[in-house]
């Protein structure tokens, strides 16, 4: 027994292991805002993109109410969005070419010269040519957003994951901007006077801009100064595979876009609630922008392209509801529809953007997502004029939401389409 003791008393007392304290994982949005300079460029780009909310739907209040012709507001506006699709290539090409800061002030200073213009003439009751013409000229408008996530991309080149997330932040700031700026838009414009939605739009547009355009730390290498193997001859981004049906899903879903934004304003006018229009399309853009912010949290997908389909067919079938709603007559049940819509249009639109990222070339990222939007806007324009000219010629206001349904079931096809394709190639 005294040996047991011995040996007991003689043995090294360890003391318990000492476990290291528990790092709290940070937020992927954190480990983004975490890079210095970021936060800057991110809240000028907020600004800057502001406007996009609003300029449409200040021109469409201003021009229908001063001319009593939706089918002509909707003209004009996707007359604009038209001339922007042409445009937008070409200023985001330059942008690779000489650098963001160079192209995108002088650029968005003729802009606001445009929507200045047709304030005017809107004012003075010029002949309505001029109203297209005007609204033409605010083509040369630079795409912040573009240019925000071709700094993301700069930046976090080598993290997939992280690009991910910025790609999320940046749709769901898209939405943030739509939701905001078509109440603004609306407040502005019924509340104060028909043409101070398209005034105070144009200020923030060229205020954010030079904002954007100052953060020069953060601001990627123009392809000017880059080795000639890796940038100045790069192919062209509409010769990579996979990106044509890409472009016209976009196109597809940027008519949805559109058509809804003038069908909404049309109905709310037809049932008595015209200031009420731009709260509906913000609820539309609330549902997207939660859902956007959601998905960042995720790891991206392994198959991009199968999570692309789910998107889509879920946008598709979600726009049923607003018909389904607008036909009780009921502004409650149009507005959940809208938000409930609303939730399927930022994940389609974050994970399409991805596989846009992934099939251009790097040196020419600017022009590849000029590329996406210039389908977005054409579509928009599109959508603009068929559901404005909807409003006009249907029997009823209600039957105008048959074209934002449409448009999504044809952006279904087109991805259906091109996922099997891509499926049967060895």
């Amino acid at each position: 027994m005294a040996g047991v003791i011995l040996f007991l008393a003689a043995r090294p007392v360890t003391a318990p292991p000492v476990r290291p304290p528990r790092r709290r994982r940070r937020s992927p949005y954190a480990r983004l805002f975490a890079v210095p300079g970021t936060r800057a460029f991110a809240a000028a780009g907020l600004l800057a993109r502001l406007p996009m909310g609003m300029l449409s739907v200040s021109a469409l209040l201003m021009i229908a109410g001063s001319r009593g012709s939706y089918a002509l507001a909707g003209a004009v506006t996707g007359t604009g969005l038209a001339a922007t699709a042409l445009v937008g290539p070409v200023t985001a090409r330059l942008v690779d070419r000489h650098g963001q800061a160079r192209i995108a002030v002088p650029a968005t200073a003729l802009a606001v010269l445009g929507s200045l213009a047709l304030l005017l003439c809107v004012r003075t009751g010029a002949p309505n040519w001029t109203l297209f013409a005007s609204y033409a000229a605010t083509a040369t408008t630079p795409n912040t957003g573009g240019m925000s996530r071709a700094r993301w991309a700069h930046l976090f080149h080598d993290d997939p994951a992280a690009r991910h997330t910025a790609n999320s932040f940046e749709q769901a700031a898209d939405e943030l901007c739509f939701l905001l700026g078509p109440v603004l838009a609306t407040l502005l414009c019924t509340g104060v006077a028909p043409e101070a939605g398209t005034a105070v739009a144009a200020a923030l547009l060229l205020t954010g801009v030079l904002l954007f355009a100052a953060q020069r730390r953060t601001e990627p290498p123009a392809t000017r100064t880059l080795p000639l193997p890796s940038a100045q001859q790069a192919p062209a981004p509409l010769r990579s595979r996979g990106l044509p049906p890409l472009l016209l899903t976009f196109l597809a879903t940027g008519a949805v876009f559109g058509s809804l934004e003038v069908v909404t304003v049309a109905y709310a006018d037809a049932h008595g609630f015209r200031p009420a229009a731009g709260g509906l399309l913000a609820l539309q853009a609330a549902g997207s922008g939660a859902t956007g912010l959601l998905l960042g949290l995720l790891p991206p997908a392994a198959r991009p392209g199968r999570r692309f389909l789910g998107c889509v067919a879920t946008m598709a079938a979600l726009l049923t509801l607003p018909l389904a709603a607008a036909a009780t007559g009921a502004p409650v049940l149009l507005a959940a529809a809208l938000l409930t819509a609303g939730t399927a249009t930022a994940p389609a639109m974050v994970t399409g953007m991805g596989l846009v990222q992934s099939r251009i070339p790097a040196g020419r990222l600017n022009e590849g997502l000029a590329l996406a939007v210039t389908a977005l806007l054409t579509g928009i324009a599109t959508g603009s004029a068929a559901g404005g000219w909807a409003a006009e010629h249907l029997p009823s206001p209600t039957a105008g939401y048959g074209v934002p349904a449409v448009a999504a079931a044809l952006a279904l096809m087109i991805t259906a389409a091109a996922t099997a394709v891509t499926a049967r190639r060895p």
